[in-house]
């Protein structure tokens, strides 16, 4: 089955896992972390037994990766899923949270979905074939002037692991925050990409380990045309402390100003 022939299995799946999700009633929001972590087993571990279900037929043999928070990404093929991105959003009641399923070989994205059910919006890629929302075509933003520009950028979970990557976050929105339209948090990191890649978001940037939320997102962005590098420029792979995608203009744009705030 080539990649592209994998995409719309892969829709069904991450859409039966987000109407579950999303016709849910909402536990009240933890009051410790003990709670908290209770609260998230109980709809997880039912939902990653659903996308099993879905996506082993699939693919038979083919590994679910472990916690990329904690575990790197093993080579051959490995399915990289996250029932929840967003999944504080989520359990708060909030509607900004996706499901998220990316194949990859030989720790390269090959096929991603990413399914929003509060806006009945589906993205995908699949490697050489380009990337969609809704089986219609995205492109990044046509603008080149950054007063005028929305950004976006986000932090990997646990940011307390990665001290250093929070204080490049600290020095880079500071250093940007003057010069361009806005910034924002939207919501799970992996949907600010691809509204990235969709032109909604004009660019958006990251620091820290982040393979998890950023593999699928990463090869969306890249099929619909936008570059995607790490803050030094080099090609983002998995495992990169640093991560920044937007049209070609803007990108170097945003290239020089990280360089001059690391």
């Amino acid at each position: 089955m080539t990649h592209a022939a994998l995409l719309p299995p892969m829709i069904q799946a991450a859409r039966a896992v987000g109407s579950w999700l999303a016709d849910r009633e909402r536990p009240q929001p933890a009051r410790n972390m003990a709670r908290f972590k209770a609260v998230f087993d109980a709809v997880d571990t039912p939902a990653a037994a659903l996308l099993h279900e879905h996506l082993d037929p699939l693919r038979p043999g083919v590994a679910w990766a472990e916690s990329l928070y904690s575990h790197p990404l093993p080579a051959g093929e490995v399915w990289v899923v996250d029932v929840m991105d967003g999944a504080v959003q989520y359990l708060q009641g909030l509607p900004h949270w996706c499901v998220s399923l990316t194949l990859v070989q030989e720790r390269e994205p090959v096929a991603a979905v990413l399914h929003n059910p509060g806006l009945d919006e589906t993205y995908t890629a699949a490697r050489g074939n380009g990337a969609h929302r809704n089986g219609a075509p995205i492109s990044p933003s046509g603008k080149q002037d950054l007063a005028l520009t929305l950004l976006a950028t986000s932090q990997p979970p646990f940011a307390a692991t990665q001290p250093q990557a929070a204080k490049a976050a600290g020095r880079s929105l500071s250093a940007l925050l003057p010069l361009v339209g806005a910034v924002r948090n939207l919501g799970p990191t992996s949907w600010q990409i691809a509204d990235s890649a969709a032109g909604r978001i004009d660019a958006f940037w990251q620091y820290g380990r982040d393979d998890e939320n950023l593999l699928g997102a990463a090869l969306i962005a890249s099929e619909a045309g936008a570059q995607v590098t790490d803050a030094a420029g080099r090609p983002w792979q998995a495992g990169s402390d640093s991560f920044l995608a937007g049209p070609a203009v803007l990108h170097q744009q945003l290239l020089a100003l990280l360089a001059e705030h690391r």
